[in-house]
Order: C-alpha cells, then structure tokens, then sequence
C-alpha cells in the first residue's frame, strides 16, 4: 500500500465531507494494523490544517466545518481504543488544554487530547472559545503541569500572548510549562509569546510536553 496516498485519501473524504468513506478509511487502518499516530497525524491532521486553511479563505464556512469536525470525531471513535492500547498506563502528568477565546476550533485540540490521553498523560480538555482568565484559574485550582492553548485563526493567536502575560502578571508563570498550537503558530510566535514551546502537529505536541517534563 502507498501510504502517503492512504492519508490523502482520508484527508481528501474528510474535506468533502463523506462520512462514510472517512469512517471506512479508518476502519481499513485498524484491519491493516497501520500506525494508528501516523494515520491521525498525517491523515486526519492534513485534514484539519486543509479545514482551517479554507475556513479562514471563505471557501469553508461554519455548517461545513462543524460538519467536518463530526466526521473526524467518527473516525476517531474507532481509532481511539487502538491508539489506547498502543499507549503508556503510567502517569506522565497532568495537562489542562483548550481553544482560546473568539476561536471555535477544537479537531486539533481534541486530537492532541487524544494522544496525550494514549500516552499516559491526565489531561483537562477546557474546550473551545474559553477565556484567558479561566483557563489559569483552572490551572490553579486543579494543580496541572502544562497548560496548552491552541489557536487555529491569525485572528485569536493574541490570545495566547495575553494567556503568557496574565500569567507574569499574576506571579504564576514559572509554576507552569505552556505550550501553543495551531495552523498559523510556528517557533518564532512562540518565541515572541514567551512560551515553553510549539507543537506543529499532534506528535510533536506530545514529544514536547514529554522533554518539558522531564526536564522540570
């Protein structure tokens, strides 16, 4: 099999919305014993980077993206019990995530809950579209290790620099590692935030919370 061409074709049935394809996609991973984190990553990851890009352009619009969003929750109801038993038992920690505020995007965010979730992290999933001054106050009351903000809109991604200084402001910044994501954030963002580090893709996310708790 050409697995480039096998995550084309999941990313291709996602973006033109056919469920059944992509949920049958998915299924033929689990029967072919493919690497269930390369399936998401490089299949439904292409997706959602494809979704974002056409939102933002006008070509996609909220209906088709909700739409789109169901329709990797589908598929990832059958991959999840297959990325679980591929994962670690052993608390890695704990990671309080969500979609900051003005932004309603949550496939990304919810697939990188997913293998964080695989990997033996506890992971705290705010959602999406959630403000700045709830996300440290729930950091603080639950006593989590990382916080990680995602923001898929050039739009929202201010958000994650006021997360950053909110945190200085309250005294609070060296008590946790944070970490953002999304289509439009990249090291040099990241740099300028004053966060810990970037996750380009779900992967990488995880290898990153992986290094900065060790390192903690």
């Amino acid at each position: 099999m050409d697995t480039n061409q096998f995550y084309e074709d999941i990313s291709k049935a996602i973006v033109e919305l056919e469920e059944e394809k992509a949920v049958a996609l998915a299924q033929q991973a689990i029967d072919e014993n493919m690497d269930i984190l390369e399936v998401i990553e490089k299949g439904f990851g292409m997706a959602i980077n494809k979704m974002g890009q056409m939102f933002e352009s006008g070509e996609y619009f909220l209906p088709e993206l909700m739409l789109g969003g169901n329709i990797v929750q589908a598929a990832m109801n059958l991959l999840l019990p297959q990325l679980k038993a591929q994962g670690n038992s052993t608390s890695m920690g704990k990671v309080l995530i969500a979609t900051i505020e003005g932004d309603i995007h949550s496939i990304g965010k919810n697939i990188v809950a997913t293998m964080l979730n695989a990997n033996g992290f506890e992971v705290v999933d705010l959602g999406a579209d959630v403000p700045v001054e709830r996300i440290i106050d729930e950091a603080v009351a639950l006593d989590v290790n990382v916080i990680g903000v995602s923001a898929l809109l050039t739009t929202t991604m201010t958000g994650q620099k006021k997360l950053i200084d909110m945190l200085v402001e309250r005294g609070l910044r060296d008590r946790f590692k944070v970490v953002i994501g999304g289509a439009a954030v990249n090291a040099d963002w990241a740099n300028y935030c004053g966060a810990d580090g970037f996750g380009e893709n779900a992967i990488d996310a995880v290898k990153l919370i992986k290094n900065l708790l060790v390192g903690a």
